[in-house]
């Protein structure tokens, strides 16, 4: 058993727990971190406020919920029994394909017993003299632990918009992010759905088959690329178990998370005859894969011009109405610059007749009335509206949990002015908490459970590398935090994402969030290399100590 044994006890009408690690979250990074851990021999509890598995696929239900990355990689690496054992059934998972994997994963290593559900946490307080985190939780649990480990995801957090008015609707109003597990039927009812990123775009198609009518309030126009979902192919997913190395490696060593062999040539250096055709055979494949068809369409505003103007021919060829085209068409940001999303039928939903397109740039949204939702120009009836405005994310997740590290600071206080983290790992004066995929990492640009994989190893060796030598305290040290900031900043700057004004990337969904690029866009390749490195030289950039040694030592 581990050097700090679980411990449970009553204290008044409170439970006391303690163990060696507290992890937030039972998504992919909370099962993973889990395992990982007990491998270690390490006590430790996940706490989720869910009552099941399944992190961000457990709350988005919403009709059309699908990943955009595909099936065979959108999966854990670490034990190959697992992966060639599951059998895929679409090229893009379904959300309860999703679920369904993940509680397999959550069966097969028998990760349950120590799994809390049902479990919200709303203080998580560092305590200096014992050098240890206490978690408190909605039901009024209390949990004592050295290391504190977030794996609350990266967009978890629902962002509903204030408006006006929204509590005198006489409708029924669902955020995508907190749907209903018992579903929600549309059938003869007029549907208002607010926003069109790529949650919007999943489920608009899919609700507009139900509605009798769906008025889309858009804000923003944006890209879309067809998925070409297909039911999956027994002889290529037999292929794929037969190659995963191989895909791994790949994976890992990518820029973006994804197994993509990316065209090295510059979209600028081949005849515009040539050009067109590479971007033809990209959209007919489908898929993210279409960034991958030239090298230079997230670097060279050029170059991407080329493939804006490709996509934006195909809305005005596919839309029938042109001034609805029009509307739909995106010239605000370059392709690929926000979160590019996929779909299945969007731009063809606009040419139903039970489809009206509201542009709230041009007509904002004044209020919601007991009836609908009223613009500068018009109101809307409405029976029910679907927020598709997205999450708070990246920093919303761990905000939300009420983290105070040492001195009483708390993370909301510490990232006033933007998230400040070190390789998205930790942030300097919260020692022993660890975060997956945070602000600083490449996070939301990947994506992937490659990347989280890479997060949940990482820390684990750097636990199991303090154990070996005694070691009880780590944090990062603001010198090494001020450099990463500095450095995620370059390399964003080395892109076109920043040119994306109303990005989430840079908390522009959020009223009042800092406006501050968020994720690394160095390439998750260039990232692990970093992470490594560190790791190599003894945890670089990080205060690593033995606080009872120090204390003999002042004694």
């Amino acid at each position: 058993m581990s050097s700090l044994q679980q411990n449970t006890r009553e204290t008044g009408a409170e439970s006391v727990r303690e163990f060696d690690a507290i992890v937030v979250g039972a998504g992919f990074a909370g099962l993973y971190q889990l395992l990982s851990l007990r491998e270690l021999g390490l006590s430790a509890r996940v706490l989720e406020a869910g009552d099941g598995v399944g992190g961000t696929w457990y709350w988005n239900r919403y009709p059309g919920a699908r990943c955009d990355s595909e099936s065979y990689y959108y999966s854990y690496s670490f034990s190959d029994e697992l992966q060639q054992e599951w059998e895929w059934t679409e090229r893009y998972p379904e959300q309860p394909e999703i679920m369904r994997y993940l509680n397999y994963v959550a069966d097969k290593f028998d990760l349950r017993p120590d799994i809390q559900l049902e479990t919200r946490v709303t203080e998580a307080r560092f305590d200096e003299d014992a050098n240890r985190w206490e978690i408190r939780t909605e039901g009024g649990e209390r949990f004592f632990t050295q290391f504190l480990i977030t794996a609350v995801g990266c967009l978890s957090a629902a962002n509903v918009p204030d408006i006006k008015g929204l509590e005198s609707f006489e409708g029924d109003w669902h955020h995508t992010g907190g749907w209903p597990h018992e579903g929600v039927d549309f059938t003869g009812k007029r549907v208002g759905v607010v926003g069109t990123g790529s949650t919007g775009i999943q489920a608009i198609p899919a609700i507009a088959e139900q509605a009798a009518h769906l008025t889309v309030f858009q804000r923003t126009a944006n890209y879309s690329v067809p998925a070409r979902n297909a039911p999956m192919d027994p002889e290529f997913q037999e292929e794929v178990k037969e190659n995963y190395g191989e895909i791994r490696r790949k994976q890992r060593e990518s820029i973006n998370g994804h197994p993509f062999d990316i065209n090295e040539q510059s979209a600028l250096e081949v005849p515009e005859e040539e050009r067109q055709a590479t971007y033809e055979a990209a959209w007919e494949t489908g898929g993210l894969q279409f960034r991958a068809a030239f090298s230079d369409l997230v670097v060279n505003k050029e170059a991407n011009d080329t493939a804006s103007e490709f996509i934006r021919d195909k809305i005005r060829d596919t839309v029938e109405d042109p001034e609805t085209a029009e509307k739909l068409t995106p010239y605000d940001h370059p392709f690929a610059s926000k979160r590019p999303p996929i779909d299945t039928g969007y731009f063809e939903t606009f040419n139903r007749d039970n489809v009206t397109l509201v542009d709230i740039k041009s007509s904002p949204i004044e209020e919601i009335t007991p009836k609908g939702i009223r613009t500068t120009d018009a109101e809307y009836e409405l029976d029910s509206i679907v927020f598709a405005t997205g999450f708070d994310a990246l920093t919303g997740p761990l905000l939300n949990l009420n983290i105070r590290g040492k001195g009483g600071l708390s993370l909301k206080e510490k990232w006033s002015d933007g998230p400040r983290m070190y390789l998205g790992l930790q942030t300097a004066g919260f020692p022993n908490m660890f975060t997956i995929t945070g602000p600083g990492s490449p996070s939301v640009l990947t994506n992937m459970p490659t990347n989280i994989e890479q997060h949940v190893e990482w820390i684990s060796d750097c636990i199991q590398y303090m154990r070996e030598r005694g070691l009880d305290h780590i944090e990062a040290t603001v010198d090494a935090e001020e450099a990463w900031v500095e450095h995620v900043n370059e390399a964003a700057d080395r892109t076109l994402l920043p040119l994306a004004k109303s990005s989430w990337y840079l908390g522009a969904n959020v009223p009042g969030k800092p406006r501050v690029f968020m994720p690394y866009a160095g390439g998750l390749g260039t990232y692990i290399q970093k992470c490594d490195h560190a790791a190599a030289k003894g945890y670089e950039g990080f205060d690593l100590t033995s606080r009872a040694v120090a204390a003999e030592r002042q004694g």
